[in-house]
């Protein structure tokens, strides 16, 4: 007989739940409209796109067993701040690139580079799995999925909206939110456990 989970919100995993939260947030504008500017600013064809998403699937393969030494060696708490911090400067710059009218080099550049930042948000699962009893990582798990997929709901038709008047406003939005991250990144412990969730406990 399946065993069933349930889903219980637990106060001691606040950090957790936020972190999720604007990741999702941000996901969507890395998801949706990073890819559409490569299209529609650029006139990227079909194969170019392609080949851009080939290039970040090796890259990621190759950099991944770094990234987990460097969480072994430094902890989650380092790798999530230069995690975002990388994000929101990323962002940043692809405002820039509607208002400076950069090149296609810069902006592929920038695309690859999201990427591997957004490959370090391995650091906030074993965050998790760290600071978790055995028993809650299941039901936490599935609540942190569903919060991180609530911003899929609204966010991609309220700035579908601004993106047909300021498409950089997007991706500042995106500036704010991987910014909000980097805050709460600081509240992570630098050794977390089960009874250490973040800073304050």
């Amino acid at each position: 007989k399946r065993k069933k989970i349930k889903l219980i919100i637990k106060k001691k995993y606040w950090l957790y739940y936020t972190l999720e939260f604007l990741a999702g947030a941000r996901r969507q504008v890395f998801v949706v409209f990073a890819a559409f500017m490569m299209v529609e600013k650029f006139n990227l064809e079909v194969n170019q796109v392609t080949t851009l998403f080939l290039i970040n699937l090796i890259l990621n393969i190759l950099f991944s067993p770094a990234i987990g030494i460097f969480i072994k060696y430094f902890g989650e708490r380092l790798t999530l701040i230069l995690e975002y911090f990388g994000l929101s400067i990323i962002f940043a710059l692809y405002g820039f690139l509607f208002i400076f009218d950069w090149g296609i080099t810069i902006a592929c550049i920038l695309y690859i580079l999201d990427h591997l930042f957004f490959s370090m948000a391995i650091a906030k699962k074993t965050y998790f799995q760290k600071i978790a009893d055995p028993e809650d990582i299941p039901p936490t798990t599935a609540i942190a999925f569903t919060i991180n997929h609530i911003s899929a709901v609204f966010l991609p038709i309220i700035l579908g909206f601004i993106w047909i008047i300021k498409p950089e406003v997007v991706f500042f939005f995106a500036t704010i939110l991987a910014f909000l991250s980097l805050i709460f990144s600081f509240l992570v412990p630098s050794e977390p456990k089960q009874n250490k969730t973040t800073i304050f406990t």
